[in-house]
Order: C-alpha cells, then structure tokens, then sequence
C-alpha cells in the first residue's frame, strides 16, 4: 500500500497509481491514468494527466503540466504514452504531450534530465539519458535526442530532427537539420561549428580518441568530392574507431531531415 503524502488541496485521481515515498504538493492534479513511482515529488501547482508514468526520483516543480493532449490537430483522442525515466528534475511552467497514432504513440523522456523553466518537449519526441535544455527550448514533434545532449536557452529543434549524443547547441540556435553526434551547433538557422570537445573532455573521453574523431570530421566535412564519399572513405579509415563509427552511422542512416553541414571557415576546433 502507497505510503504517499497528499497535501489537502491537492486532486488525484482514484486510480492513480502512487510508489512509496510519493510526495504531492499544494494545489496539484493527477488524473486517474497517471503512475508516479517511488519518491516521485510534485512540488505545488503540478498538472498531470493523460496515460503518463513518472520515474522513481523525479521531481516536478510548479505550473508544469504534463501528459495533456498534444499540440497535433491531427491527434484525435487515441490512448497514447508520456513516459518519464528516474530521478528527472522537471522545473517550473514545462510542458510535455504524450505521443500520437501518426508517431508511435510515445513520447519518452529518459533518466537523469534537467529540463528547466518555460521547456517543452512536443508529442512523439524521444529524449535520451542526461538530458539538459536550458529555460525556454523547445523541441517539436518526433525529435529524437540522444544521450548527454546539452541544449543553451531559448533552442527550437525543428520536427522529426535528430540530435546525436553528446551534441551541444548554442543558446538562441534554430536547428532544422540532423546534429551528428559530439557535434556542435549554434546559429538561426543553426549551422554545424566542429565538436563539442569541452564536452568530450568534461566526460573524460580518451585523449586520442578526440583526436581521431577530430580528422574523421575534417575528412567528412571537406570540400572535396560527396558527403557519401567522404563517409565512406571515413567509415574504412577509422573503421575501429567507436566514435568515428558512432558519426558515420548516423550520417547513413535514413533522415526526414538533412544533415547539419558547417559554414565555410568551420573546422573542429
């Protein structure tokens, strides 16, 4: 039996699911579908609903709504999914939809993100491990991000865009095209500006692992012959190399989006 601690002015639904150690604040409203597991904490003034499952650790902070119906007018009712991994920081005023039938029915959100205040994350998305958007990012629907992807204040990432792993975003970017993996990106409309090595180096990635993938990417984005034949010779070059491999493997595959080139003058310094 749930031991969760229920503030007097908050609604929740009778058939709610609620872990152990659930804390529900002033003035929140957890509608019946909803599943927050062990040590889940809603602050104050928390809207969930829909079919949505928060992880155990989470905590949401006020005015956040989510689980509500998604901002698709082609959404017409059907039983889809929100679901938020372990130990999510959710900050003031986010929001997050659930999937569609046009999408796969599921947005996902994975463990240890950081979304912070006036964020949203639209209906279908599917958001990695160690998450950061910065206040005010905005990532439309059917977006894929990877892992350990930092988003600066006030991002937009267009619709079915991906974001490889380890990617960084500059603050103010529009991005409506693919990030590669342990790229770097800033601008409107967002160009590709080398690697994220301040990242790569704060994880503590191998030092001559950066600097291969440093020439896999001045080798991708030369100037000469075809972005296909520059991953391809880049794929038989640094053929054991995991991170290069990582890149190459993104680049080939299929994509409603084309891929983020730099501006002239960009390497990966």
């Amino acid at each position: 039996m749930s031991d969760a601690v229920i503030h007097p002015t908050a609604i929740v639904g009778s058939l709610a699911r609620l872990g152990k150690g659930v804390q529900i604040g002033p003035y929140c409203i957890v509608g019946d579908n909803v599943v927050l597991h062990d040590n889940v904490e809603l602050i104050s003034h928390v809207s969930i609903d829909g079919h949505t499952e928060i992880g155990a650790g989470s905590k949401i902070y006020p005015f956040a709504s989510i689980g509500h119906r998604p901002q698709d007018l082609k959404y017409h009712g059907e039983a889809s999914r929100l679901v938020i991994g372990e130990r999510c920081t959710i900050r003031e005023s986010v929001t997050i939809n659930p999937g569609t039938e046009g999408g796969g029915m599921l947005t996902k959100i994975g463990n240890d993100c950081l979304i912070m205040a006036g964020a949203h994350v639209a209906h279908d998305a599917i958001i990695g491990n160690k998450v950061v958007m910065a206040n005010y990012v905005g990532i439309a629907g059917h977006c894929h991000v990877g892992d350990n992807v930092i988003f600066g204040g006030m991002c937009v990432v267009h619709q079915f865009t991906r974001v490889g792993a380890h990617a960084f975003i500059g603050a103010a970017s529009m991005v409506d095209g693919d990030i590669i993996p342990y790229g770097m990106a800033v601008g409107n409309r967002a160009s590709l500006t080398g690697l994220n090595l301040v990242g790569l180096k704060r994880r503590k990635f191998d030092r001559e692992a950066i600097h291969r993938l440093r020439a896999a990417y001045r080798l991708i984005f030369a100037s000469e012959g075809t972005l296909r034949e520059r991953v391809e010779d880049a794929a038989e070059l640094f053929k054991n190399d995991p991170l290069v491999q990582d890149v190459v493997s993104f680049i080939a595959a299929a994509s409603d989006r084309p891929i983020l080139m730099p501006r002239n003058g960009h390497d990966a310094d």
